[in-house]
């Protein structure tokens, strides 16, 4: 039988790899988590789906000393609220309202580097084309803030997700198949019992797993679908934050955002600064902790300086 309640979240078995305390903002009589850490010029870390604040802690880590690193778990993600459909609607523009109302409750309205993977991208950069004046640089993980490049189709696994509503939903919400399955392919190495259990241990039960289903079906293919115009609107607006400085760091073995993405970046983007890593996944941060590490700290450490 198949529990659809939501149940607490135990942490214990990796709370080594994340030590960081836990807050809460209200949004709209929902908890809203997120991690804020250290002083400075802001960092701000948007995650993707099915990951959460989690996957950001070697960053958190290393930059926390220089830098006030900020980390928001979506609603129906990580540590945040996971509600119903009545309660919440889990589409984009909502992915966005949300991290605008946070960066306005902590102030931060100037030099903020945003960090981007996955659903992070199309949510950050909504977000930085709204305010692109408190935009400092970016840094760019495996991930996309336009449509598919010309010839891509969404992957068979992500179509079956999207379109076959029930079979999707009793995999998905009933087996966890998104999250599990995530923390076994979507790194090229393979991970520790620790750092899977961290990265799915929000999605617990069915209630608890409704985000990761969500992000899914919130997938514009077109126009009639209810996030298309707002992805439109980034695809095409796109160029007006070219001038940004922007880092990429791109894991190639991802079998949704492939090089085809990685170059329509740099198409874009042709004064970014970017490293292609042959033996690494979707779960670049995973497979890549200590280089990805080393290029950030550089990046932000020579950006301030000439700025």
């Amino acid at each position: 039988m198949i529990c659809r309640k939501n149940k607490q979240i135990d942490i214990s078995s990796f709370r080594h790899l994340y030590p960081f305390k836990s807050r809460f903002m209200d949004r709209n009589g929902l908890k809203y988590h997120f991690l804020d850490e250290g002083t400075g010029d802001a960092v701000v870390m948007v995650h993707g789906n099915p990951t959460w604040s989690f996957y950001f802690r070697e960053l958190i880590s290393e930059l926390s000393p220089q830098f006030r690193v900020v980390v928001p778990d979506h609603i129906g993600c990580g540590l945040s609220d996971k509600p119903g459909t009545s309660k919440y609607d889990y589409r984009l523009k909502s992915r966005v309202k949300d991290l605008e109302a946070l960066l306005d409750h902590l102030g931060l309205n100037n030099k903020i580097t945003l960090v981007l993977h996955d659903w992070g991208g199309m949510i950050g950069m909504a977000y930085a084309l709204k305010h692109p004046q408190r935009i400092r640089r970016f840094v760019i993980l495996n991930t996309a803030a336009f449509f598919p490049p010309k010839g891509k189709t969404l992957p068979m696994r992500l179509r079956l997700v999207r379109n076959v509503r029930p079979l999707a939903t009793l995999a998905v919400q009933g087996f966890n198949l998104f999250a599990c399955g995530a923390s076994v392919m979507a790194a090229h190495k393979r991970l520790s019992r620790a750092v899977k259990s961290g990265l799915t241990a929000p999605y617990n039960c069915w209630g608890n797993r409704i985000a990761t289903l969500k992000f899914v079906q919130d997938i514009p293919v077109s126009k009639k679908d209810p996030s298309y115009g707002l992805v439109k609107n980034v695809d095409q607006n796109l160029h007006q934050l070219a001038h940004v400085p922007m880092l990429i760091c791109w894991g190639r073995r991802d079998f949704v955002f492939d090089t085809d993405y990685l170059h329509e970046w740099q198409r874009r983007f042709p004064d970014a600064e970017a490293h292609l890593f042959a033996d690494a996944g979707h779960y670049v941060l995973e497979d890549k902790p200590d280089e990805i590490v080393l290029l950030v700290k550089e990046f932000l450490s020579r950006k301030r300086e000439n700025t």
